[in-house]
C-alpha cells in the first residue's frame, strides 16, 4: 500500500454521502452502498499513484464494483426486499420528501441515475456521459425523460410554496425593444 494517499483520504471525507446516495441511485440498500465504497476505497489506497482525475476515477470505479455485487444472485433478492427503503428514512422528514423519494425510486435506473449525478453531485452532461459511456445528449434525454416522468409522478402533490404543481403559472408579455430605428 502506498504511503502517499492523502488524496484518497480527502476525497473519501468529502464525498463519501454522495457516493452512497449513488449507490442507492444504482439499486444498492445502504449497507451495500457503504461496503461497496469501502471495497473501492481500499483498492484505491493501494494505487501507487494519485489517478490524473481522482473524482472521476473513484466514481468510475465505484460504479463497476457496484455493478459487480448486485450481479449475485442472494444480494439480488435480498435487495428487491429492501427496495422499499430506496432511501434511508429520517423520522423529520416531510410528506413532500418522501414523495419525491418514492417517485425517484420508480424511474428506470437509467435515469434516476443520471438525476442523481446532476442534482446531487452537480456534474454535467459531459462528465455523466464520460463516466457513463454514453454521449452527453444521451445523458441529457435521460434527464429530460426522468424530469418529466418526475413531474406527472409529483402532480398534485402539494408542496410548501406558493405556487401548485401543475397548476397555471402567469405569463408576462413581451418587452419592448430598447434599440430605436
Amino acid at each position: 500500500m502506498s504511503s502517499d494517499y492523502h488524496w484518497c483520504v480527502s476525497l473519501y471525507e468529502a464525498k463519501a454521502a454522495e457516493f452512497i446516495l449513488y449507490g442507492r441511485a444504482l439499486g444498492l440498500s445502504h449497507s451495500e452502498a457503504e461496503d461497496v465504497l469501502q471495497e473501492t476505497f481500499v483498492a484505491l489506497m493501494e494505487k501507487s499513484d494519485a489517478p490524473e482525475e481522482p473524482w472521476h476515477y473513484s466514481l468510475r470505479t465505484f460504479r463497476n464494483r457496484a455493478f459487480n455485487y448486485r450481479r449475485s444472485l442472494w444480494r439480488r433478492m435480498a435487495r428487491e426486499l429492501e427496495s422499499l427503503r430506496w432511501f434511508e428514512v429520517a423520522d423529520d422528514e416531510s410528506q413532500q420528501e418522501k414523495a419525491a423519494m418514492r417517485s425517484l425510486a420508480q424511474l428506470p435506473s437509467e435515469q434516476s441515475e443520471v438525476i442523481v449525478l446532476k442534482i446531487w453531485h452537480r456534474h454535467t452532461f459531459e462528465e455523466i456521459g464520460r463516466l457513463l459511456e454514453v454521449s452527453p445528449n444521451t445523458v441529457a434525454g435521460r434527464y429530460r425523460y426522468g424530469l418529466q416522468k418526475l413531474k406527472t409522478l409529483l402532480e398534485g402533490e402539494e408542496y410548501e410554496r406558493l405556487e401548485h404543481i401543475g397548476a397555471e403559472v402567469a405569463v408576462l408579455g413581451p418587452t419592448t425593444s430598447l434599440r430605436q430605428n
